[in-house]
């Protein structure tokens, strides 16, 4: 089973989309395909997410979706049936850390702290999140964290921009970054689905500085 970081190695920016009607959930996933950004993180803070992951699983092949703010072993359990290939935490428990590690799907469960992500070393989890990202020390405490703790990788999320996500991907503890900025409100209300692809693809290009 490949790892979310392997998933994520060609395209080092996933999009962290909010879906409030399922019915653009595959024109947006194709949109961010084609811009260069497969794997999708739609996260489950909607009524219509898992309609949407569903439907991107089933009509959007290209695409690597998951599953974001998973919060409990019930959306675990029905994310995976709804076809997310791969689940994300803003944090986590000892129940969830089980449900995901049991769900047969790689996992970044969440964390802020130094002392969290010690305890998920010795739980054996070593890819993390980081989140959120900016409002929890940003570059420099990932920077930090990379002497004391080295085993542990991140995808840090929240705050992140176009501008900034070059210096997060520079460190050699972050294998991948989790963003909205492709993904502008206006451009969603009106469809403008170009737009966003257009964005992705800037997005896309920044693996090229790896």
């Amino acid at each position: 089973m490949p790892s979310v970081f392997e998933l994520a190695s060609a395209a080092p920016v996933v999009p962290v989309v909010v879906i409030e009607d399922a019915a653009d959930a595959v024109p947006l996933a194709r949109a961010l395909v084609n811009g260069g950004l497969p794997v999708i993180e739609v996260t489950l803070r909607t009524p219509a997410a898992l309609d949407a992951i569903r439907a991107v699983a089933a009509e959007v092949p290209e695409a690597v979706v998951g599953a974001g703010t998973v919060v409990s072993a019930a959306g675990v359990t029905q994310a995976v049936a709804a076809g997310a290939r791969f689940l994300v935490s803003p944090g986590w428990t000892e129940g969830l850390l089980d449900a995901m590690g049991g769900a047969g799907v790689p996992f970044l469960p969440g964390v802020s702290t130094a002392s969290e992500v010690v305890a998920l070393l010795e739980r054996g989890v070593t890819e993390l999140k980081f989140f959120p990202a900016e409002a929890a020390g940003g570059v420099p405490y990932l920077k930090s964290l990379a002497g004391p703790l080295p085993r542990a990788r991140f995808c840090p999320t929240g705050g992140i921009s176009l501008g900034s996500a070059p210096s997060y991907l520079a460190l050699p503890n972050v294998a991948c970054v989790g963003g909205t900025w492709m993904l502008p409100a206006d451009a969603l209300a009106s469809r403008d689905w170009g737009r966003v692809e257009e964005l992705a693809r800037g997005a896309s290009g920044l693996a090229a500085s790896r």
